[in-house]
């Protein structure tokens, strides 16, 4: 029998420990978790009743397989859940499916709604093209904006930076008012020292056109229609959030014979002749070796050339020393209510707005997101019906000022933030508050990055080791990506191939950017 060792419990390492003992009785799995919870930023958090999801987390995928590994975990609601009981709403049930009153494994189905908070108004994220739109910005705004995109569409930049993909689809003026700011916030350097790569990768088709389109799709019969990912008005959801589901994964695993070892942090990769031949984890101040025949790595790609040594070629150590990245602060705060009006038509619990994340584009304040975890699933929040658990997201830097203040400057800092903006009165009661801070969460596509197929190429060299996830190849995924390159790696594995670049491919091939049928 086979060990395979995986390094982290996040999507990809859980997804690919399942996948490999669901379809092989030759393999012994061991998962490396360095802390003592399985999720990866996609974890969620318990407080006081209340639950958080690190980052919000929408569950929608146009890879069959990975929407196929959600249902058989947690299968889609076949009745209401407490919100849609309450108000009356209707949606579309799974016939069969499981009753959210009356079981925790199931997935909600949701309505996305994500806007951009801007000169104290709300736009629709993505930016759309309805007459409230026009009024939010005023008429020389929206000369200025139409002229400016006329002339994108007929004098094309190089896509040499970020700056220049986002000015071509939107015009300067659009992107100056909902990308150039927000994007400084979210990686700390102007879009125009980024890699275009990022907007491929995460906006994908998304354009004028393209809402243009998306607007004239809505008048057809629902069969015909074709919408981006960046355009999708519908996902599900955990009824307690991400966590809930890998915790499951994490389960059905064990279940299956696999081990998970949890405090067991990853700190030198052991190698000999092309071959990872194990690890070495510090456990309780004591160095722990574990061997292998085969290694599935999700850890930063960053931190496993490092814990190589000399065995990384002096390239392959400079280029991912270089890799970087941007950390994450979230400020969970629980209010009697907001003084944000819902003027939408949608209705909900409290008549809150019906938003899941909302963008803030004001430059004056750190704040980057607010998420309204009542939105996401009335399950997160202990009384939906009279409180507001929100989510304030801060990108910043470990080590820096913002993410060394301790938690009661830092909460004050956020509630200060709020009132400012004009998102909590005056007279708001912030009845509780949690902080979580998260390393590495966003791999950003600048310095070394360039250098990227160098090290991929170097990494590959060593047959028995399999690359994969958000931070195990250095690339801003979707949780479903990562799990996409979790089963291309089974795949191979299971055929004896020591190919590579499949995974690797994964949210790159062009077809998976195009419009998928809804």
């Amino acid at each position: 029998m086979k060990r395979c060792i995986i390094i982290g419990g996040g999507p990809a390492g859980l997804t690919a420990g399942y996948e490999l003992l669901k379809q092989s009785k030759d393999y012994e799995v061991v998962i490396l978790e360095q802390s003592d919870a399985l999720g990866g930023i996609s974890r969620t958090v318990q407080y006081h009743g209340h639950r958080m999801d690190i980052g919000g987390h929408r569950f929608f995928s146009k890879d069959p397989r990975v929407t196929a590994f959600w249902n058989e975990i947690l299968p889609t609601q076949g009745a209401p859940s407490i919100d849609d009981k309450l108000l009356g709403r209707e949606k579309p049930l799974v016939p069969g499916g499981p009753d959210p009153e009356a079981t925790d494994e199931v997935m909600l189905i949701r309505r996305r709604i994500s806007r951009i908070y801007y000169l104290h108004k709300f736009f629709d994220y993505p930016i759309s093209m309805k007459p409230q739109t026009f009024i939010n910005m005023g008429l020389p705004r929206t000369v200025k904006a139409g002229c400016s995109y006329l002339k994108s569409t007929v004098a094309k930049k190089e896509e040499t930076s970020l700056e220049n993909f986002y000015i071509n689809r939107f015009g300067k003026v659009l992107y100056s008012m909902f990308f150039e700011g927000y994007t400084e916030k979210l990686w700390g350097r102007h879009p125009r020292e980024i890699s275009a790569d990022w907007g491929a990768q995460r906006v994908k088709g998304l354009s004028i056109l393209a809402v243009l389109k998306d607007m004239v799709g809505k008048l057809l019969p629902q069969k015909d229609r074709k919408v981006e990912t960046s355009l999708i008005e519908e996902f599900v959801y955990p009824k307690f959030g991400p966590g809930q589901l890998w915790e499951a994964v994490g389960k059905r695993f064990t279940d299956l014979g696999g081990e998970i070892r949890y405090g067991h942090p990853v700190t030198e990769i052991l190698t000999d002749g092309g071959r990872v031949t194990g690890v070495k984890c510090t456990v309780n101040g004591e160095t722990v070796e574990i061997d292998g025949d085969l290694f599935i790595s999700s850890m930063p790609v960053k931190d496993l050339v490092a814990g190589m040594g000399d065995a990384a070629t002096p390239d392959a150590a400079r280029i991912a020393a270089g890799l970087p990245y941007r950390d994450f602060v979230t400020v969970g705060l629980l209010v009697d209510k907001l003084a944000l009006k819902n003027e939408t038509g949608i209705p909900t619990l409290g008549n809150i707005v019906p938003d899941c994340w909302i963008y803030v584009q004001d430059v004056g304040v750190k704040l980057g997101r607010i998420q309204i975890f009542n939105n996401w699933s009335p399950y997160l929040v202990k009384d939906p019906q009279h409180t507001v658990w929100i989510g304030l997201e801060y990108f910043c830097a470990e080590g820096d000022d913002f993410w060394n203040l301790d938690e009661a400057a830092c909460v004050e800092l956020a509630v200060g933030e709020l009132r400012s903006m004009g998102v909590l009165a005056p007279d708001a009661q912030v009845l509780d508050s949690h902080r979580e801070r998260v390393q590495k969460a966003y791999p950003a596509y600048f310095d070394t990055y360039a250098e990227m197929d160098r090290l991929v190429a170097f990494l590959d060299g060593f047959e028995n080791l399999f690359c994969v996830g958000r931070n195990g190849q250095h690339r801003y995924n979707n949780m479903d990506h990562s799990m996409a390159t979790s089963f291309e790696a089974v795949k191979n594995i299971l055929a004896g191939s020591t190919e590579k670049a499949n995974l690797w491919s994964v949210n790159t091939e062009a077809e998976y950017h195009e419009t998928d049928k809804k």
